[in-house]
């Protein structure tokens, strides 16, 4: 018998289909709530804090979608130029990120990209700045229930240089690379923070591993944006995420990066 037999998180039989699926419960909203058919735009944002969702409602500029089949969620629509991009408010932590991840993805969503607060680890990184996650420590329970256990997952898209290059023209510090992903925000440790830096990972948040856990499981293409807006040597203002304003643009650069990222997986394609 197995040393991690009585310890359900290390002996989910992820080989096993669910009895549960999103298609089932997307089925029974449409029933339930007379939710009409209807076409969902192709990339959306997971607004981990809510509050650019709340102002850009409140300004006009995002309006609900009314085919989005789910029991938990509103799903609002903001108009780039070059299409429509889907925006859910206050996704947050990892289970509920997947949560809703997984009905997007049934629904027909292409692009799924987290937009996530997060804490400094890195003391080399400005706060606030933006990273752009290219794997994440699993230090939550999620990821669990799609892949074997292991220490870290990496993004199951290449959706990186398409990010990085269009968040730069904000004109916010942006950087690449691991994250720390967590259940407990509340229980980070100074010894876990001093550990995790000298391993170059550069911020802690709350979705990326659970994410890209279910992207990779589900061959869905996700991504995740952190906004480092805290950390605990930080000497200035805690908490800034910018204006209104930087947020529409942060908003904007993630969909053109998106796009982009379609076009050129539809062209590799075409040539395959």
């Amino acid at each position: 018998m197995s040393v991690n037999s009585n310890l359900p998180l290390l002996n989910h039989p992820i080989e096993e289909p669910s009895v549960f699926t999103p298609v089932g419960l997307i089925d029974d909203v449409r029933r339930s709530r007379g939710i009409p058919d209807g076409e969902l735009p192709a990339v959306c944002i997971l607004d981990f804090d809510g509050d650019l969702c709340d102002w850009l409602s409140g300004q006009g500029l995002a309006k609900p979608v009314p085919s989005w089949p789910c029991f938990h969620t509103t799903m609002y629509a903001i108009q780039f130029e070059g299409g429509s991009c889907g925006l859910i408010p206050r996704t947050i932590g990892g289970p509920y990120a997947v949560l809703i991840a997984e009905q997007l993805a049934a629904a027909g969503v292409k692009v799924i990209l987290g937009l996530t607060s997060a804490g400094r680890v890195s003391p080399d990184l400005p706060v606030p700045c933006l990273v752009v996650t290219t794997a994440a420590i699993r230090d939550e329970g999620t990821s669990l229930h799609y892949l074997p256990a292991g220490r870290q997952v990496h993004c199951p898209a290449p959706i990186a240089p398409f990010l990085t290059s269009e968040l730069a023209r904000t004109k916010w510090p942006v950087r690449c690379g691991t994250v720390w992903t967590t259940d407990a925000p509340y229980r980070e440790t100074q010894s876990q923070l001093e550990a995790w830096a000298q391993e170059s990972v550069l911020a802690v948040e709350m979705q990326a591993a659970s994410l890209f856990a279910f992207g990779t499981a589900r061959a869905v293409a996700v991504g995740l944006v952190a906004i480092v807006s805290n950390a605990v040597d930080h000497a200035g203002q805690q908490f800034d995420t910018g204006t209104q304003d930087d947020g529409l643009r942060i908003l904007q650069a993630c969909f053109r990066a998106a796009r982009a990222f379609l076009e050129a997986t539809a062209i590799r394609h075409q040539a395959t």
